[in-house]
């Protein structure tokens, strides 16, 4: 059982959460994780080069000069790779980088992310990310009663719109709900702080598909 403390956003602590030693990884999963990040990167690649073969290229089917007589090399029409302006042989066209990962391996991949988060103390326990105003200098003040600096990712159950427009204008920080975190997310930020109810949310995801995970 792994025991983290629980501050509020003055940097005080208020408690303490049990995670269960049986949700996380920290011995295994290594290549699932690698697998798991060059997959996301793949997928988020554009994949949007493309260019004209010779079908594709505008123009007529008309031969330049008659077949034979002229003491010139034989040409069929203008598209030809051969010819300036003309289509292009073994170019690049529009195509999807992304593979699929087993859910199983995202699963460990998942959990060895996390593990490593919460053995390295680089995952910390907020009660609650709240703020008065839409200030930036207000989140900057929570960071620094946290003693994080970016880059630095916050985890909540639900995004808050005043905290997303406070925090939008600080380079390398992000805020995602628990739901949606990713495996690229945890290995991108060497540091996480997460509130109580979006770890609720991260321990549902982390024993998804675990045996006995309904008993953890």
């Amino acid at each position: 059982m792994s025991t983290l403390k629980v501050y509020d956003t003055t940097g005080a602590a208020v408690g303490t959460l049990n995670v269960n030693d049986g949700l996380l990884e920290t011995e295994r999963g290594a290549q699932a994780v690698l697998d798991a990040v060059l997959a996301h990167r793949a997928a988020v690649r554009g994949g949007n080069a493309n260019t004209k073969m010779k079908g594709e290229v505008a123009g007529s089917n008309k031969k330049p000069w008659k077949q034979k007589g002229t003491g010139r090399a034989r040409a069929g029409h203008r598209q030809s790779p051969v010819w300036r302006g003309g289509g292009v042989a073994f170019g690049p066209h529009t195509r999807e980088f992304g593979f699929k990962v087993n859910r199983k391996v995202n699963q460990l991949a998942f959990r060895r992310a996390v593990g490593d988060r919460v053995a390295e103390g680089a995952l910390k326990v907020i009660e609650a990310l709240t703020i008065s105003e839409r200030k930036t200098k207000q989140f900057v003040g929570v960071m620094k009663a946290l003693s994080v600096q970016a880059p630095v990712l916050f985890v909540v159950d639900r995004l808050d719109g005043t905290v997303q427009l406070a925090a939008r204008n600080l380079p390398g920080v992000a805020l995602v709900p628990a739901q949606d975190l990713q495996v690229y997310d945890v290995v991108r930020y060497p540091t996480l702080v997460v509130t109580r109810a979006g770890m609720a949310v991260l321990e549902k995801r982390l024993g998804t598909g675990m045996k006995g995970a309904a008993k953890a």
